[in-house]
């Protein structure tokens, strides 16, 4: 089935939907999204959304951009963290003009709290920068922007999952190939301009906070078609994430006065960031937790620390954390007010990702040459605003402020430009993946490949890393690859066939350990959530650069590209 529109976005979370809302009732747009739009995952994010509002205490753009870069070591695009910083500030007015219920002031203004890694007077002390609602602020985000698409009638085709990318022999994208998965028929969705916000690619490690459906379906795809990927050695993993099932708990808990402890009931973070404390970036956090359980101070000596709320108000545990203190009783049987949570790092945030300018564009070089027609946003994208770590509230404002970006810069796009032909047979490709995927005869199990996939990461590609594991890792790839050839699905139907989806999307994880490992084994130094055991010291002479990996004909390929440097200098990261 064939579709004609001037903007397709594929992913309904925060980002896509913010694009939508720049698109809406100016041209022909159709979001195409794998889920139900408010399943989608901007729905899990929960502590608040970072703008330099100053309605707590005084605060500044600039001292936001600061801690963006510092908190990025330094490999932030700074051009990049300008924008989110100063431009956060409207979005979050736009927000509230279009109904989020943000936590208010007594006079009626936003409220604010305090985030891990945002500061006053570049890096002086703590300050109330992040805007919420409760511990429920991307699921405000996701109901308040699903509501305008309806409001202002965007298309919207659920449960369609992507399976091609369509372009030119002369690099224009002409639009995409999706699945219905409801029916099993193939749908071309020809377009003057499509936006990528497919989300991330958690899924490629074991314990993680991302849902089943994170499995960086965008990011492979735009990787099997011989595009570039950014900086995919930089994953973050979120230092509080319930034990063993790394569901998360918001930094909001910290944010609200929780405290981390050991099994000797020390609040060790004393030890490694003795200004911000528990409010120290992600990636010193995670790593200073694993430090903690190596030298023997885990709680009973086991692979996890305690989050400690006990000491806050009984009110404010119920209130402002409401959905943690629900998560922690229902998945631990404890109660939050008088029992120390167990937590251990988390999978969480994909830093690489799709290379993009400031506009969204998708780009291809060093040279940042943008593929017209190609725009992404969200997780799934890397303009570099984030670096080698995000500092947390930073993704939620990404979404608001590079999708807004991306659907105005889409708009001026679709209006100045005409639709180039799709190629003959342009649901070829997806096609014959889906066939041989249903018409495979082979002894290995999806499930079986995933979980070992999963283990495999997590034990040699995760926080802590060494070239001798990633060259494990690497081997276990190619093998894991090779069974791959031969999985074989229970179902061979064509209606709903969630065999199919999870074959499909074990093939994108696939991509992505890929492109993360060799990334990982390239960069022979730690920077940000990249800790290399073996090359334990960051190295701004030979690596303050941007890693890109391209797919060819003769294997992966490694480039560089210079980080944009215009007012902060790279100096030592200390907290």
């Amino acid at each position: 089935m064939y579709h004609r529109f001037d903007a397709v976005i594929v992913g309904a979370g925060g980002a896509g939907l913010m694009a939508a809302a720049q698109l809406a009732g100016k041209c022909n747009v159709a979001v195409i999204t794998k889920l139900y739009p408010v399943r989608s995952h901007t729905g899990a994010a929960q502590g608040g959304i970072a703008a330099a509002l100053a309605n707590v205490e005084e605060d500044h753009w600039i001292w936001h951009m600061f801690d963006t870069v510092k908190g990025g070591d330094y490999l932030v695009d700074q051009d990049a963290a300008e924008v989110l910083a100063r431009e956060a500030i409207d979005a979050i007015i736009e927000l509230e003009h279009w109904g989020f219920p943000f936590n208010r002031l007594p006079d009626g203004r936003i409220d604010q709290r305090r985030f891990g890694g945002h500061t006053r007077n570049f890096g002086e002390a703590p300050v109330r920068r992040s805007c919420y609602a409760a511990d429920r602020t991307g699921h405000m985000i996701l109901q308040t922007l699903y509501q305008q698409s309806i409001k202002n009638q965007v298309v919207f085709f659920d449960e369609f999952m992507m399976l091609d990318l369509l372009l030119t022999d002369d690099g224009v994208c002409t639009g995409v190939v999706a699945l219905d998965v409801e029916t099993g028929e193939f749908h071309v969705f020809h377009a003057k301009a499509v936006l990528l916000a497919t989300g991330g690619y958690g899924r490629v490690f074991k314990v993680t906070s991302n849902a089943l459906s994170l499995t960086g379906d965008g990011v492979a795809i735009v990787f099997r078609r011989g595009l570039p990927l950014e900086d995919m050695e930089f994953y973050q993993f979120h230092p509080t994430g319930i034990y063993k099932l790394g569901i998360l708990l918001s930094e909001a808990c910290r944010g609200e006065g929780g405290i981390l402890r050991n099994g000797l009931g020390e609040r060790f973070m004393e030890r490694y960031a003795p200004t911000l404390l528990d409010l120290a970036p992600r990636d010193v956090v995670s790593r200073s937790i694993y430090h903690e359980i190596r030298e023997g101070r885990g709680v009973e000596g086991k692979d996890y620390v305690y989050l400690d709320l006990t000491h806050l108000p009984k009110e404010v545990i119920e209130t402002k954390l409401a959905d943690n203190t629900d998560f922690v009783r229902t998945y631990l049987g404890l109660d939050p007010v008088v029992d120390p949570i167990p937590i251990q790092p988390t999978a969480h945030y994909a830093m690489g990702g799709i290379p993009t300018d400031v506009d969204g564009r998708v780009t291809v070089d060093a040279q940042n040459t943008p593929v017209p027609g190609l725009y992404a946003a969200g997780e799934c994208a890397c303009v570099s605003v984030h670096g080698a770590n995000r500092l947390g509230t930073n993704s939620l404002v990404d979404l608001v402020v590079f999708g807004r970006r991306a659907g105005k810069h889409m708009l001026q796009f679709v209006q100045e430009n005409d639709l180039h032909p799709l190629p003959k047979e342009p649901d070829y490709r997806a096609r014959a993946e889906v066939e041989w995927i249903l018409e495979n005869e082979g002894q290995e199990k999806v499930a079986t490949i995933r979980a070992e996939l999963q283990e495999a990461m997590m034990a040699d590609a995760s926080v802590f890393r060494t070239g001798d594991g990633l060259r494990r890792m690497q081997d276990k790839l190619v093998e894991l690859r090779n069974r791959f050839t031969r999985i074989t699905i229970d179902d061979r139907s064509r209606t709903f066939n969630t065999d199919l989806v999870e074959a499909i999307e074990l093939g994108y994880l696939l991509d992505c350990a890929e492109a993360i490992v060799a990334c990982a084994l390239a960069r022979e130094e730690s920077r940000g959530a990249h800790y290399r055991e073996d090359f334990p010291q960051r190295d701004d002479a030979n690596w303050l650069k941007h890693t890109l990996v391209t797919r060819t004909s003769g294997g992966l390929e490694l480039s560089y590209k210079p980080v944009i440097i215009t007012r902060f200098q790279p100096k030592e990261r200390t907290y």
